[in-house]
């Protein structure tokens, strides 16, 4: 189960470094527009929740299949 979370773990930042080409070019422009800076702090913000979201519900399938199958074993096992 560790392993698996940490798979998962690994995949999130994966997914994270691999962010659009246009927010990073946001970050140059933070310190000429506090504008720009909030939009781009807020569009990161909503990303990361909701990509945190995307893994609580993928560890939720997880466990689900896992107790399933844990059940499954010791019915048949």
């Amino acid at each position: 189960m560790k392993r698996i979370a940490a798979l998962l773990l690994l995949a999130l930042v994966i997914i994270a470094a691999s962010l659009p080409a246009y927010a990073r070019k946001e970050n140059k422009s933070i310190g000429e527009n506090s504008k720009e800076a909030r939009r781009a702090s807020k569009q990161y913000q909503k990303y990361a929740k909701k990509q945190a979201k995307r893994q609580q519900k993928a560890m939720k399938k997880y466990q689900k299949a896992q107790r399933k199958a844990a059940r499954h074993q010791q019915r048949h096992g």
